[in-house]
């Protein structure tokens, strides 16, 4: 028998190796694969893919800068207009709502309202932010959010606040729901007041929640708002205003306004219109044309409150003096048209004195006519439009913190139609425009030696780093009309109050000087011409003792009064009037010294 052996394997260890040397190097391929791309993710890619990484967890959050408060003067003290409250606005967020019906009706249970529309704003498709209510108060929000209705939530946001309710409202102006001065210091001081809002960003949580001690915070501190003190003066603005509404009411005038300028500084004390209006309540004003300050923004033909300018500039280019007499024969006929006057003049020489107690125009017409050699001519005119414009400063924007301000018009002296009549009218203040704080501070040069202050309503800034800034007098001209020629026109105006205080029914107050004009003005037709039963009466004066103290103005419109001529001396001169006993009475004017 054959023996069977076994066969004998010889094994291969080279094609082992092989294979085992090609797993080896694609691990390792893999491996340096892997490490190049962890390299090129970390390294190369850092700065990308941490700024993606944060772009889920960075928030931004604006913060709010504090609105400046305003004040004002009351006394030795310092009182505010104008504070801000925190209040909240209730959104919705119907995405995350699911039973819109209950939750509407534990909202109106806790801030009131109309549970049916916020059902409404909870149920519209597609949004996320619903404004359920607003201006809530912080403890109906406390109430409200403690009830952690899904989808509800609130935003915190200042409002303005006014301590002393409706005073000063067309001075100041509002602060709309944009969180925007409008009208007002509010308005022409809004980048002031407003300071600058910082800035957070923070990494949040999943919650959105921000985690402070994160080193990649960045915070920028908010510039809270300059606090601004008003040069008014609370007492006299709250009596004049009390003052102009009963004033308007007794002569059945719709609208009217008041105002007391310091001669020496510019300064508003008060600033007063009529009707007015609730700034905290300003989305309730049906008319919004309530908003706007008419002293600034409302130009009118001033009327015969204009002849203190006219004599004050004859007397200052000396072709009259205060003494100065002339024949009037009661009208006078120019480029065809006759002008006349409403009272009649003195029988034999007419005197500067004459022309402002009975505010002849044909008197107007005279010192004009002297600035002519005699006549109204081209040299006439251009010298009256060079005191109007370049030395009153009319037709020019006085730069008053307010917004809206007019130039007003003053027509050009040598070209136009009918320039001599134009002219002649413009000398009893026809003819042309002029706002009443223009004429205030006019007058206030005219009187005080002078020299032209610009008029400004802001005594102080407060910087929100508590720095203070005094508002200094500026000078806007000196050598407006001589020194004796001021002297001159506060004696003449002196002497006219005190003829003519019964038809104003004004008191005179021994020891203390008081002076001014009365002024009536016809109302332009936009159709052409004038309307034949429409008048706006103004007055214009000082009150003081040896030098002015205060500047008054006073306009009145459309009174209803039996005649035209009253709307001056009965309309606005009675304002005038007490206006000047509240200045006396209240220790505010220094009397005479003799």
């Amino acid at each position: 028998m054959n023996e069977v052996r076994p066969r004998k394997i010889t094994l291969s260890t080279s094609g082992a190796n092989r294979r085992l040397n090609v797993w080896y190097g694609a691990l390792i391929l893999i491996f340096i694969i892997c490490l190049g791309r962890l390299f090129y993710l970390q390294i190369v890619r850092y700065d990308h893919y941490r700024q993606a990484a944060l772009a889920d967890q960075l928030k931004e959050y604006a913060i709010p800068a504090e609105r400046g408060t305003i004040e004002a003067h009351q006394g030795n003290s310092i009182v505010p207009l104008v504070l801000n409250q925190k209040l909240y606005t209730i959104y919705a967020d119907p995405s995350f709502i699911k039973d819109a019906g209950s939750e509407a009706g534990e909202v109106a249970q806790v801030i009131g309202g109309d549970q049916t529309n916020y059902k409404k704003s909870m149920q519209v498709s597609g949004s996320r932010y619903q404004i359920l209510a607003k201006r809530i108060s912080e403890d109906k929000d406390r109430k409200l959010l403690s009830l952690k209705l899904p989808g509800v939530g609130s935003q915190a946001q200042d409002y303005r606040t006014y301590p002393q309710g409706s005073l000063a409202a067309q001075l100041l102006g509002f602060v709309n729901n944009d969180g925007i001065g409008t009208y007002g210091v509010e308005q022409t001081l809004n980048a002031r007041l407003r300071g600058e809002a910082g800035e957070l960003k923070a990494i949040t949580d999943a919650s959105g929640v921000p985690l402070v001690a994160s080193r990649d915070n960045v915070r920028v501190a908010p510039k809270n708002g300059d606090n601004i003190t008003l040069s008014t003066d609370l007492s006299m603005q709250q009596q004049v205003e009390s003052i102009l509404k009963a004033g308007l009411q007794n002569v059945h005038s719709p609208s009217g306004s008041a105002m007391i300028m310091d001669p020496y500084t510019g300064q508003i004390k008060a600033m007063a219109n009529w009707p007015s209006y609730d700034p905290s309540q300003y989305f309730n004003v049906k008319n919004p044309s309530v908003f706007n300050n008419p002293v600034v923004s409302a130009p009118y033909e001033v009327g015969s409150i204009m002849k203190t300018l006219t004599i004050s500039t004859g007397i200052n280019e000396h072709t009259i003096t205060k003494d100065s007499t002339y024949h009037d024969t009661g009208s006078v006929t120019i480029d065809g048209h006759t002008i006349t006057n409403v009272n009649p003049v003195p029988p034999d020489q007419t005197s500067i004195f004459d022309i402002l107690r009975l505010s002849l125009n044909t008197g107007a017409v005279h010192v004009l006519s002297t600035l002519g050699g005699g006549e109204i001519n081209p040299k006439a005119r251009q010298t009256w439009y060079n005191y109007m414009t370049g030395h009153f400063m009319l037709g020019k924007l006085t730069g008053i913190e307010q917004p809206d301000e007019q130039p007003g018009v003053i027509p050009n002296p040598q070209n136009g139609y009918g320039l001599d009549l134009q002219y002649a009218n413009t000398a009893f203040g026809q003819g042309m425009t002029a706002t009443m704080i223009q004429m205030a501070s006019a007058f206030s040069a005219a009187i005080n030696g002078g020299t032209y202050y610009k008029p400004h309503l802001i005594d102080s800034y407060q910087t929100g780093a508590g720095m203070t800034k005094n508002v200094e007098p500026q000078v806007v001209r000196k050598n407006v009309v001589a020194a004796s020629t001021s002297a001159d026109l506060r004696g003449l105006l002196k002497n006219v109050f005190e003829a003519n205080h019964l038809l104003y029914t004004a008191k005179v107050h021994p020891g203390y000087a008081i002076g001014g004009k009365t002024g009536t003005s016809q109302i332009a037709d936009p159709a052409g011409g004038y309307y034949a039963n429409k008048f706006d009466g103004s007055y214009l004066g000082y009150v003081g003792g040896d030098m002015p103290e205060y500047v008054v103005i006073v306009r009145v419109n459309e009174p209803q009064l039996p005649t035209f001529e009253s709307a001056g001396t009965q309309g606005a001169a009675p304002i005038f009037g007490k206006i000047a006993d509240m200045l006396i009475n209240s220790g505010n004017v220094t009397p005479l010294s003799r």
